[in-house]
């Protein structure tokens, strides 16, 4: 290699590592310039991080719709905004620490809880990674039981009565 090819390659490196210590940002973007093809493939995953970590949710029913129904489209879960909400309204009015004492599962038992009135067992079975192990808490319930009913009835969409 020539003394000119040797020049070029080492301040091609020193700019590469100059634009990794200035931020992801800038690198991603220079990288083009100097000719790493894998570059912009790592664009769209950063993007994508970026926004999934900056996305909150309130912390009312709605938030927590909206957030079982990210994790469930994460998943593979069928299931819609008004399916889920429909349910809830009729299974608990709303209320995540809602619990049923007095049907034949508590009976049983063991008691129907939270928003979508989930047994332990039904609970457990159908968890869906990345929530709580509580029953108890909204986003988790939600999720399990939607991943439930997807299951048995084909999507929460499809639940018009208990289940």
């Amino acid at each position: 290699m020539s003394a000119n090819g040797q020049n070029r390659h080492a301040r091609t490196g020193r700019l590469a590592r100059k634009l990794a210590l200035a931020g992801t940002g800038a690198a991603v973007l220079a990288m083009p310039l100097i000719g790493a093809a894998t570059a912009s493939a790592a664009t769209p995953a950063a993007a994508t991080t970026a926004t999934t970590a900056a996305t909150t949710y309130p912390d009312n029913l709605d938030g927590w719709i909206r957030e079982s129904l990210d994790i469930m489209a994460q998943h593979g879960i069928p299931g819609t905004y008004e399916g889920i909400h429909r349910n809830i309204m009729r299974e608990s009015s709303g209320n995540p620490l809602a619990i049923n004492n007095w049907d034949i599962n508590a009976i049983n038992g063991t008691p129907s809880k939270g928003l979508l009135q989930v047994i332990d067992p039904t609970f457990q079975a159908y968890h869906v990674e990345g929530t709580s192990w509580d029953p108890y808490d909204p986003v988790a319930n939600i999720t399990a039981a939607c991943n439930y009913a997807a299951d048995r009835y084909g999507s929460m969409d499809n639940v018009f009565s208990a289940y």
